[in-house]
């Protein structure tokens, strides 16, 4: 009975396939990216000498760096199309299906789409391999075996992010059961608390201090065990904090709004502001990636050539690992822009349509929509920036930090991430036009 009444919520709705769509692309991309990242730093933990200690820890920095990202993005892929799941719940909670049934079709249509997005991925990675095996660090390839992972570790993946899809179902369910009629009207408001900016600010001045002690750590373990807790931790606290910076600065722009484009802008934050922290989140971990990338190229660039072949390199892998570590933060940018602003699209769809009956046109619905995007962008890049500074800082010091080259490196790579989601919303706008014709 439970299986019947899953097939028939999986059948296309008003939103049509596309509801069912982008959750399997979002788990295909951050399944295939989690697998290129791990299975190309594989190779640095095999080296033992003096100088592979060095490869680890800055391996260990570029993990860090991706792995958080990719981690947060499959948590909102969990999350694509939720109120399309929880109004069909709801609607079935109200006909009388009991909490138990409820949780498993939750659990089972999270985790299937999940696994067929995750098999996908896994494919996906398989078909690059050839292509990383051609990188080279220290002076020759890594060779397609030394990227590919082993057989149980590409089987164990797809069924722990259809795990991961099943924890967020399970956790999102507790409204559908206890208050099914408010989750069918869309009378829940976001609560956020200012706790969550203390938190953040103790997290980020832990991770500094952690930082500030590592020349004195007693073994190269806990070098590295330092290094991923300063910048995952302060990664990671970007998610918790992002939503309610948004919230507070979609507020005062709601109450200073002069037209109707302007308010239902700040009106969009407000109704969702971690749906809006999605759209831009991404963004948020390239910012903090570029002071990163940036001061690498300073310290580089400070440091010139060696003079020796195994100096120059050493300093040729380092700009191989920044750039390898740059577009892979662009790629899961431009994957988390395009399916999160489409799914945002499909999920007010509703809105959209009653915005038209009533006579706006789609051009201030685009344009509300660019704003209630490119406002919380502005903020989420200068605060990553901001944090990831006050990080690196006991590191390399506020020279390096400041220095040209590294100003460069990082005003290109924000403009670089602003970019790929402007360009996202603009190649979002026909769905934007149909969703509110049709």
């Amino acid at each position: 009975m439970i299986a019947r009444v899953a097939w028939l919520l999986a059948r296309p709705g008003s939103a049509g396939a596309a509801a069912s769509v982008l959750p399997v692309t979002a788990f295909g991309i951050v399944t295939a990216l989690l697998l290129t990242v791990i299975g190309g730093a594989q190779t640095f933990w095999t080296w033992t000498d003096d100088d592979g200690i060095l490869y680890q820890a800055l391996a260990v920095i570029a993990l860090v760096l991706l792995v958080v990202p990719l981690v947060s993005l499959g948590g909102a892929a969990a999350r694509l199309s939720a109120r399309r799941r929880d109004d069909r719940l709801a609607t079935l909670r109200l006909l009388g299906a009991t909490p138990a049934t409820v949780s498993a079709l939750a659990v089972i249509e999270s985790s299937v789409l999940a696994l067929v997005g995750a098999v996908a991925g896994v494919a996906v990675y398989l078909a690059i391999v050839p292509l990383l095996g051609l990188i080279e660090f220290r002076g020759e390839p890594l060779g397609a075996s030394g990227v590919l992972l082993p057989w149980w570790v590409l089987v164990a993946v797809p069924f722990a992010i259809a795990a991961l899809a099943a924890l967020s179902a399970v956790l999102g369910l507790r409204q559908v059961v206890i208050s099914p009629l408010g989750v069918r009207t869309r009378q829940e408001a976001p609560r956020m608390h200012w706790v969550r900016a203390v938190v953040a600010v103790a997290v980020v001045a832990l991770a500094f201090g952690v930082m500030s002690v590592l020349q004195v750590a007693g073994s190269v373990m806990v070098i590295l065990a330092m290094l991923a807790f300063g910048f995952g931790a302060s990664l990671a606290v970007l998610n918790l904090v992002g939503p309610w910076a948004i919230r507070l600065v979609a507020k005062g722009q709601a109450k200073r709004a002069k037209t109707p484009g302007r308010l239902l802008a700040a009106r969009t934050v407000l109704e969702s502001p971690k749906g809006a922290w999605r759209q831009v989140g991404g963004v948020a971990m390239t910012s903090f990636m570029a002071v990163f990338a940036g001061t690498g190229v300073a310290v580089l660039d400070a440091l010139g050539t060696g003079g020796d072949a195994d100096s120059d390199v050493l300093m040729a892998d380092i700009r191989t690992g920044i750039l390898i570590t740059v577009i892979g933060s662009f790629l899961m940018v431009a994957c988390s822009v395009g399916v999160n602003q489409a799914a945002g699209i499909l999920d007010r769809g509703e809105l959209y349509r009653s915005l038209d009956m009533l006579g706006m046109p789609v051009g201030t619905m685009d344009a509300a929509r660019r704003r209630s995007v490119m406002s919380p962008l502005r903020i989420t890049a200068i605060g990553s920036a901001v944090t990831a500074a006050v990080v690196m800082l006991p590191l390399t010091g506020i020279t390096l930090i400041v220095a040209p080259a590294s100003l460069l490196v990082i005003a290109g790579v924000l403009a670089i991430g602003i970019g790929i989601v402007w360009l996202g919303l603009l190649s979002t706008r026909p769905v934007l036009a149909r969703a509110a014709t049709g």
